[in-house]
């Protein structure tokens, strides 16, 4: 069965409850996780970026204050079912990318995603995890 689980999360509700199913399912099942944060640079949200250079370096800091309390919060939850965790941030303009190219990296044999993330359900079809399910070759158990 699978060896190595996949948790991308963006910090959502719904991320944090499939990141859980990830951990007791590979609790279940005798294998490790990976979460993964993938950040945008600010760079690919603002055209003129003389104009905000001052607020790159917050926007960085706040990018790795929010990515360590995820990441955190995920390996303590794995660390209390006895889960090998290991943790990854990346910064990629098109997160399902870089979902998609650490799971073939790390050699992921599962991918567990939220259905959507922070921007709602309304955004369902143009979702990450759509984008995800449509690009790779890796199974992926999608968790709404």
């Amino acid at each position: 069965m699978y060896k190595h689980i996949l948790l991308p999360t963006d910090g959502s509700e719904l991320s944090k409850a499939a990141i859980q199913h990830g951990i007791e399912l590979a609790k279940a099942i005798g294998a490790r996780v990976t979460a993964l944060v993938v950040s945008t640079p600010l760079n690919s949200l603002v055209i003129d970026l003389s104009v905000v250079s001052s607020a790159l370096d917050q926007y960085k800091a706040l990018v790795v204050e929010q990515t360590a309390k995820y990441l955190d919060n995920v390996r303590s939850n794995a660390v209390a079912e006895g889960v090998d965790c290991s943790t990854l941030c990346i910064e990629h303009d098109k997160p399902y990318e870089a979902i998609i190219d650490i799971a073939q990296k790390q050699g992921c044999d599962l991918i567990v995603m939220a259905s959507h993330g922070l921007r709602g359900v309304s955004a369902i079809l143009g979702s990450e995890t759509l984008k995800v399910l449509t690009h790779t070759t890796v199974p992926i158990l999608v968790y709404r």
